[in-house]
């Protein structure tokens, strides 16, 4: 029996170090799952970039002026939301506050007045020897009388007419303007239509509320192209403009009327 012990006791020795080994680590029969460490970027190490391929744009918002496709409805909406205030004093208004007339403004070697007679004429004589500039003659059809002309020598009856006129202006805003900007108001063809010199001085410097063209077909384009005017050079409308802005604005035949640019 004696012979038995030293079997018996290394039988004990490996009990107790393998409970030992348990105790020390509950955790030993449980799987474990290892999680990546974060990355950690020194301060001043630069910050991953993508390539221009992977990056994605938002495209930018695209504002764009009113085209000729835009009709009469959207001249509406314009004329209403034209500001509304008092006419200033014309104590000290003047032609020359725009300029001499007229100026080549867009440096195409003629002035504007001859511009806007070639562009409104149907046909053209113009003067040898001026670099096909100078109009000297031509037929047209009047926007505010409908009424066809012709001259064979210099148009002096045709004249050229500021739709909104440079008094009108000058008392709804243009009046803060700087000299420059009333030179390229008074030059811009937007604002300015042939007619016979009768109906210009007929006009004069006459607001919507106080004159209208005596073709009433052509009022809708007439209004149209004040609006335009007012709204480009951010001129203000007296209340009585206004109403009669929106009322030819409203009327069924002017329904397609485009609004200009």
């Amino acid at each position: 029996m004696k012979k038995s012990y030293p079997v018996v006791a290394l039988l004990i020795l490996a009990w107790l170090f393998s409970s030992c080994d348990n105790g020390g680590n509950p955790d030993s029969n449980q799987s474990s799952v290892s999680k990546p460490a974060p990355q950690v970027l020194p301060s001043d190490s630069p910050m991953p970039q993508t390539s221009p391929s992977e990056q994605v744009t938002q495209p930018a918002p695209v504002v764009t002026p009113s085209s000729q496709a835009q009709v009469a409805s959207q001249a509406l909406s314009v004329a209403q939301a034209l500001p509304v205030r008092g006419r200033a004093p014309d104590s000290d208004y003047s032609r020359e506050a725009f300029g001499s007339a007229w100026k080549d403004v867009d440096r195409n070697g003629c002035d504007t007045r001859n511009d806007i007679l070639q562009r409104d004429f149907a046909t053209v004589v113009l003067k040898s020897g001026t670099g096909n500039c100078k109009v000297i003659g031509g037929t047209w059809i009047d926007p505010y009388s409908n009424e066809s002309y012709t001259f064979a020598e210099a148009p002096s009856g045709a004249q050229i007419d500021h739709v909104v006129s440079l008094k009108n202006a000058w008392q709804m805003g243009a009046d803060q303007w700087t000299d420059q900007m009333r030179v390229e108001f008074a030059n811009d063809p937007l604002n300015l239509r042939v007619t016979i010199a009768s109906l210009n001085q007929q006009k004069s410097d006459s607001n919507a509320a106080s004159w209208l063209p005596p073709f009433k077909p052509g009022r809708c384009a007439f209004i149209a192209t004040q609006v335009a005017v007012k709204a480009k050079w951010l001129l203000y409308v007296t209340e009585a403009e206004k109403e009669v802005f929106v009322a030819i604005l409203s009327k069924p035949e002017c329904e397609q009327t485009q609004l200009p640019n």
